[in-house]
């Protein structure tokens, strides 16, 4: 879901942060870790949680996150000593300072009414939530899938205004949706086959049907 702080307007679909309507630069690894502090705000990210995410199953120096950081800073304007935005909490890592509005007609943390996601793994039904849904064997994962060529962070489902987007997250063994591997998000539909590392799932969209009772004449 976009967002809107500030003077900026950030859309992780397009993969477009603006400032006043202009497009604003970002690296891809800058714009992934400007999404992640957004997604979780208020809630701090612990700089170990942080690498993880953005270099799974890989050794990174303190510094290149350090650099992701002031990259942000930069093009967000901001002082390091005073930051408005990206807010440093030390010895531990990095959060999102509220406030930010959805830029859309749906509040954060609803979905589009009589809209329900599933997904069909391994003889199980788990329900997909609004936000972040981590598919992986890290104990974080809405989805916790335990075969060999899943990966620990392996890919994710955002869910968010009745929509769902499937991204891989640096998998290993790759993410592949109708049989194509992907490298970037990409929107769902219901019935959609998925394929993590070796293991497929299947997605649904499942629409609540409301009914009512006719009184007697």
């Amino acid at each position: 879901m976009g967002l809107r702080f500030g003077e900026f307007e950030f859309d992780p679909q397009s993969r477009e942060l603006r400032s006043a309507g202009r497009s604003v630069a970002l690296s891809p690894k800058a714009f992934a870790l400007l999404d992640l502090l957004a997604r979780s705000r208020p809630r701090a990210l612990s700089r170990v949680e942080i690498r993880e995410y953005l270099w799974p199953a890989t050794f990174v120096s303190e510094s290149n996150l350090n650099s992701l950081v002031a990259e942000i800073r930069r093009a967000l304007g901001e002082d390091p000593r005073n930051p408005a935005w990206i807010r440093t909490v030390h010895g531990f890592g990095y959060a999102f300072s509220d406030p930010a509005s959805p830029a859309g007609g749906i509040p954060s943390g609803e979905s589009a009414p009589n809209v329900r996601f599933r997904l069909l793994c391994q003889d199980r039904e788990v329900a997909l939530r609004d936000g972040e849904n981590l598919l992986g064997r890290t104990d974080e994962s809405t989805v916790w899938i335990d075969a060999p060529t899943i990966s620990r962070r392996h890919a994710r489902i955002v869910v968010s205004r009745g929509r769902a987007t499937l991204e891989d997250l640096g998998s290993r063994n790759g993410t592949w949706l109708r049989g194509q591997r992907i490298d970037s998000p990409c929107p769902l539909e219901d019935g959609d086959e998925i394929r993590l590392g070796r293991v497929p799932v299947t997605f649904r969209r499942l629409h609540s049907v409301s009914t009512s009772v006719d009184s007697a004449p």
